[in-house]
Order: structure tokens, then sequence, then C-alpha cells
């Protein structure tokens, strides 16, 4: 049997944060099903961040309510903070993403506190595991501008390790190694992952590339060799952080599920359904920023749709 790689799909949170049009709840939704329909068996739905802040997550609880059409799928929220936390548990998600940002600069730009004390507020949120309502929760942390920033510049590798081994002794499930603006490359990659491992112990770690420079699936086969095998990824490649100038562009999940496929590994997806999808979003959300090589080419002859049937398992949920 083929060894299994995941994709976690973050196009319904980080591809249309930015987004100039609000999608309304009914068209995400279909998205989400669809995404399920095409084999994708993990799903980042929505983040419970102050409307104010984001507008098109306004209805995060409103999408919160087809959590009970995606069994099968591990469905997750992000949250900045606790009190974000305890909307998304109130909704219905158990699977819970909160982000904090390595760099200083861009830590205090995009929730105005320093990591230090966004460190603190992880610990908050870890501590709702011991109450009802947190109960089961299953707590990721992303670590933001692991491999630079384009506010701060360098970002010092053993910052990186400091922080992962605190919040993987602090409560966190998973580690979500994090190039939000997109200036990791592969030698990186290779340096950083395989410290991350062993500090993660046994923990999942999923690595998040944006293909700003486009080294974003030249970044994943680096971390594949490493030993990590889920990956966030972004119907069409949309995508990008609000608060770090020049950040665009996730990588394309159409264009990862083919990469892997083709080397071999099993990822569960019908890329020709998640071509069909990518069609309609373009339609809904307008003039974006797309990208990807396979929707400009498509599959070719010699592509085998064998290794994409075995579906890779969900996270217990």
């Amino acid at each position: 049997m083929p060894e299994h790689a995941i994709l976690r799909e973050v196009g319904l949170r980080d591809g249309i944060q930015m987004a100039a049009r609000f999608l309304p709840t009914e068209r995400k939704r279909e998205w989400a099903l669809r995404l399920k329909e095409a084999g994708l068996r993990e799903i980042e739905l929505t983040s419970f961040v102050p409307a104010k802040v984001v507008p098109q997550f306004a209805d995060a609880d409103a999408l919160a309510a087809s959590l009970p059409d995606l069994t099968g799928v591990t469905a997750s929220a992000l949250v900045p903070n606790l009190k974000g936390a305890e909307r998304a548990l109130a909704a219905g998600f158990t699977h819970i993403n909160y982000v904090l940002s390595i760099s200083e600069a861009h830590s205090r730009s995009n929730v105005r506190r320093s990591t230090d004390e966004a460190i603190a507020e992880f610990e908050q949120i870890a501590a709702l595991k011991a109450t009802p309502a947190g109960s089961g929760m299953v707590l990721g942390v992303g670590l933001a501008t692991s491999f630079g920033c384009t506010l701060q510049g360098h970002v010092d590798p053993d910052r990186v390790f400091e922080v992962a081994a605190t919040v993987a002794g602090g409560g966190a499930d998973e580690l979500i190694v994090a190039d939000t603006v997109g200036y990791g490359n592969p030698a990186q990659v290779k340096t950083l992952l395989p410290t991350i491992l062993r500090i993660a112990a046994g923990r999942r770690v999923v690595c998040h590339f944006h293909d700003t420079r486009g080294l974003g699936l030249a970044n994943v086969a680096a971390a594949l060799d490493a030993g990590v095998r889920a990956f966030d990824s972004s119907l069409a490649g949309l995508g990008g952080c609000p608060f770090a100038p020049g950040a665009t562009g996730n990588i394309n999940t159409e264009d990862a599920a083919f990469m892997l496929d083709s080397m071999g590994f099993a990822t569960g997806l019908d890329i020709p359904a998640l071509l069909a999808l990518r069609r309609d979003v373009e339609s809904w959300l307008g003039d974006e920023r797309y990208s990807g090589a396979i929707a400009r080419a498509g599959l070719p002859k010699t592509y085998s749709t064998g290794l994409r049937m075995a579906t890779p398992p969900a996270l217990a949920s």
C-alpha cells in the first residue's frame, strides 16, 4: 500500500480572509461539502476573529451549523485568542488552531502583543482542556514566520525551537510550522524540521508553506524528505496574511495533490473534482489572485488515478 500524505484545505479560512467580496454562508457550505466529495478529510472551515477585524468571518457561528454534514471530515477553526477558542468550542468545533508569531514585529502587527504574551494566551487556551467545554479539544499551534518575516527580516531558528518546545510541553497536540510570508527555501526546511520533529515527540507536525516566491512545492518535497506527511494547502493557491506585506499565495491544493500522487503518496483526492470546484470558486470570488499549473496545463495523459483512491484516515474527532 502507498504511504499516505495529507492535505488540509485552508482555502475557506486563509484563502478568503483578504477577499474583496464577502462570500455568502451557503456558498462556503457548498465549498466545504464539495471538498469532502473530492476526498478532502481535513478542512480549516473558518476563523473566530472579531468581524470588525476580518469581516469575511462574521458568519463563523452560522457556518458551524454545517459541521453535522461534514461527518468523516476533521473540520477545524482558527482562533486568535481565548475568547475565540471559547466561541469555537461553543459552536461545536473540537479541533482548534491557534497561531502565534515567532517574529516579534509580526506578532505586534498581527495581534498587538509580544510573542511571550501570545504564549501566555496559548496557555489559557490549553487550560480549556480541563473544563467540560474543552473536553476532547485537539489543539494545533501554528508557529508563524518560522522561516523569516517581511517586517523583522531574519528569524532565529533557536527561537523557533524554544517556542515549539514551550507549546509542545504546554498542551499543543500538533505543531504547524508556517512560512507565513514565503521566505522559506528547501535548505532551511531541511535544517529546521528535524529538530522540530524531535521536539514534537510523536505529535503531528504540519507544514504551512506559501508559494510567494515559487518555492512552495519545493519546500513540500524537502519536508517530505525530513519526514513530514501533512501540509496545509489552498484551492487555487488563494490566500495570504493581511498583516504581513507581500505575503501572497498558499501552496495550491491541486498542484500539491498532483505532485504527491506523482511521487507515490496516496492523497485520496479527486483532482478533476477540485478543478471543477475551483472554476466555481473563481466565479464566486471574482477578481482575486489565483495560481496553479494543473489548472493551466491540465493533467498529463500519463497520470494514474489509482494512488489517489486510497483515502488517508481522518483525525479522530
